[in-house]
């Protein structure tokens, strides 16, 4: 019998994802404090790689023998880690700053299972178009990607933003890379094509 699946996030994008691979699985809030990881490790990539692993380790204390999965995601700038912005306000002023410019989107994923812990970051290179003020604005109120690392939502609206996208899964964008963690399911012995 195959170990219960439970995804550590009440994102509707990562479960959205998750639920493409046709597996049986519950979402579970992991509870973990995300800002004091933020305030204790400062650099985008250790606090993305922090996250998912605290995020998987804490529904996995809770579901013995499940393979738990956990992620996050945080757009890098200057050493910078754009979150998810909130609100108008702050979604604005995260565009301003990447519009004309290359950044990385980081997105971590850490899977906890009886034997152990596999884990990764998927790091994509996306250029964003020189967008003006009111390109900017018009964005923000059309989409409101308040909920989003970087505030965009790659697979809506977004996708306009951008001259060009770099990186080897596209699904890494939207917040779980399946490519890989269909490798690593597999290797758990969950049935996947």
């Amino acid at each position: 019998m195959l170990p219960p699946l439970v995804l550590a996030s009440t994102s509707p994008y990562r479960r959205e994802l998750l639920a493409r691979l046709r597996l049986p699985f519950v979402c579970e809030r992991p509870g973990v404090d995300e800002d004091a990881v933020k305030r204790a490790l400062g650099e985008p990539l250790a606090i993305v790689r922090d996250l998912a692993r605290a995020k998987a380790r804490a529904v996995a204390a809770r579901h013995p023998g499940a393979v738990v999965i956990g992620g996050d995601q945080g757009a890098e700038v200057d050493g910078a880690l754009l979150d998810k912005p909130g609100d108008a306000a702050r979604a604005t002023a995260q565009l301003q700053r990447l519009r004309g410019r290359e950044h990385q989107l980081l997105t971590a994923v850490a899977v906890a299972h009886p034997g152990g812990l596999v884990e990764w970051v998927e790091t994509t290179r996306l250029t964003m178009r020189a967008l003006g003020d009111d390109a900017i604005a018009r964005y923000v109120a059309a989409e409101q990607p308040f909920d989003c690392a970087g505030s965009y939502k790659i697979e809506g609206l977004g996708i306009g933003l951008f001259d060009a996208i770099a990186g080897d899964d596209q699904t890494a964008i939207v917040g779980l890379p399946l490519l890989r963690l269909c490798r690593e399911l597999r290797a758990l012995g969950m049935l996947l094509p």
